[in-house]
């Protein structure tokens, strides 16, 4: 049978959205095939805002999420394969669901990545430098406490 991943962050997607919160998403950044931006990668892990106004053209497949967002006004595509997706929540009230690992993840450097997006402001901020040093609003990073 398949998994029943991806169906069940389709349904808690829905949820979430359908009661006025923003989605979130827990990503296993250290997975094969997942591209996300890396300077905000903390422990392994990355949680990614996928509400509706935040990214553009988001795709919640049975295979993978995909999308284009920015990142201090810099365009990136996010791919996630659903094996990497460790949560769903609402930030609003941290309802939603943790996911358990599975066995046949795939710990290894990621191979053939999808494109990225190229951006004149990429360039630009490189050279100049954001002043933020890869952190998160107010310079600090982003982090999800998880409590059991």
């Amino acid at each position: 049978m398949t998994s029943t991943r991806p169906y069940l962050i389709r349904a808690f997607y829905e949820w979430i959205a359908d009661n006025n919160c923003t989605p979130h998403i827990v990503v296993n950044a250290t997975l094969a095939d997942v591209s996300v931006p890396t300077q905000y990668i903390e422990a392994g892990q990355i949680v990614l805002n996928v509400a509706a106004n935040a990214v553009q053209g988001l795709q919640l497949g049975n295979e993978a999420i995909q999308f284009q967002a920015r990142f201090s006004g810099i365009a990136h595509f996010i791919y996630v394969p659903i094996i990497a997706v460790l949560a769903i929540y609402a930030r609003e009230n941290g309802r939603g669901m943790v996911f358990a690992e599975e066995e046949d993840a795939d710990p290894l450097p990621p191979h053939d990545k999808p494109p990225t997006l190229k951006s004149v402001d990429k360039a630009k901020k490189e050279k100049e430098g954001d002043g933020k040093g890869g952190k998160g609003k107010g310079g600090k990073p982003p982090f999800l406490t998880v409590v059991k």
